[in-house]
């Protein structure tokens, strides 16, 4: 016999973003319960690099979002153990030229309208700020609202801080409906979870959850690779990347994208992504793009050429077609509310994200306006994903 549980919301998916829902709905006065297929973190947030950026972010709504979530993580930094590791080091964005240069200017000269502290640093500044740069770079900016954190402890610490009843390695197999088609729960091998407000927080694998309601979300995976060197002295100060890295992240293209973003940590290894591919589910290991990445790394900093590389991983960003993440509640499907399809940038724009569904739970002024990230935007999608975008089985849970 399934066992049943009734808390006021069910929070699928136990990644960073799920965790902060859970986190803010708690706070709110709400009884959840979060469930996951895998382990905390073991899906997109667990194959990050704990990314909180606004410096990669045009005026919009997205950086709206990150401004707002930049000012959340500070506050949870203060409130959560150490172990997630948050650190506000500043991100530095250089151009190898004054064509790019120029176009880093423009770019910040719109961020700045809204709210981001962005300041030029020209070549000579450059050493001074980063030591161990290549020579002959035109400039940069330095933006020192950008900041990191340990995902996969920021989400284990969020969840234990949220007092959520925990489901892991469970499945959920139906999203349950009333008789007027609104959600009143999920179900499990294990057991039935029934709530009145169900919150889809499953990454990658959002369009599939979406699906089991009968709401289409075309969420989609974007694989990346990351590269880990041996421990080493602090030869990386800041977030590292060049100006190219922007136009990755706005890109829609299918095919093979890299440009380094290289970061040091507090345990001493050196941090290199990123790239960007739709190739489905595959988890092939990429030579080429592990070559690329070495090979611009060390482009930005030569330190790093002789530098031994103890090993990679890769993961799978949820991608929506204009590369904004869908938050709050689906008009399609009363009682369901969608935290999913931030693509590489979950882990920076939880705590907003947590908020803005907090706001939606409680019917409160939320805090930026949801609007663009409104589920149903993309109309009628397909009900589910493409043959070669099934997701993989989750990762087994060792003792």
């Amino acid at each position: 016999m399934l066992k049943r549980h009734s808390p006021d919301v069910v929070i699928i998916g136990a990644g960073v973003v799920g965790a902060a829902c859970a986190y803010y709905a708690a706070r709110a006065g709400f009884s959840v319960a979060v469930v996951d297929r895998g382990p905390v973190a073991g899906g997109t947030t667990g194959a990050g690099e704990g990314n909180l950026l606004v410096s990669d972010k045009d005026a919009g709504p997205e950086l709206d979002l990150a401004l707002l979530s930049a000012g959340l993580w500070h506050e949870l930094a203060s409130a959560l153990p150490q172990e997630i590791e948050y650190e506000p080091k500043g991100g530095l964005v250089v151009a190898p030229d004054q064509a790019s240069l120029e176009a880093l200017r423009s770019f910040a000269q719109g961020q700045r309208k809204a709210g981001v502290e962005a300041a030029e640093a020209g070549a000579d500044d450059l050493r001074d700020l980063e030591p161990h740069l290549a020579p002959g770079l035109a400039g940069g900016f330095h933006y020192p609202q950008d900041a990191q954190v340990q995902p996969a402890q920021a989400a284990a610490r969020l969840l234990a801080a949220s007092g959520a009843e925990v489901h892991l390695g469970e499945e959920v197999t139906d999203i349950l409906l009333d008789a007027a088609g609104a959600v009143r729960g999920v179900r499990t091998p294990q057991r039935e979870l029934l709530a009145p407000a169900v919150v889809n927080a499953a990454g990658t694998w959002g369009g599939r959850l979406a699906s089991l309601a009968g709401a289409g979300l075309p969420v989609l995976p974007r694989r990346g690779f990351v590269l880990v060197t041996e421990p080493l002295p602090r030869v990386v100060r800041h977030k590292v990347y060049a100006a190219d890295y922007i136009a990755d992240v706005a890109s829609g293209s299918a095919s093979l994208q890299s440009s380094a973003v290289v970061e040091g940590t507090p345990a001493g290894p050196v941090l290199i992504g990123a790239t960007r591919e739709r190739v489905g589910f595959d988890r092939t290991l990429s030579i080429e793009a592990l070559r690329r990445l070495a090979s611009q790394a060390a482009a930005l900093f030569p330190v790093l050429a002789g530098v031994r590389v103890l090993r990679t991983y890769h993961g799978f960003r949820p991608y929506l077609p204009d590369h904004l993440p869908a938050i709050g509640p689906d008009p399609r499907r009363p009682g369901l509310l969608h935290a999913c399809g931030h693509e590489g940038a979950g882990i920076g724009l939880a705590p907003a994200t947590g908020a803005l569904i907090a706001a939606a739970l409680t019917g409160t002024a939320p805090p930026v306006d949801p609007l663009p990230f409104r589920p149903d935007r993309f109309g009628e999608t397909p009900a589910e994903p493409p043959a070669g975008d099934r997701p993989p089985a989750p990762p087994r849970r060792t003792p």
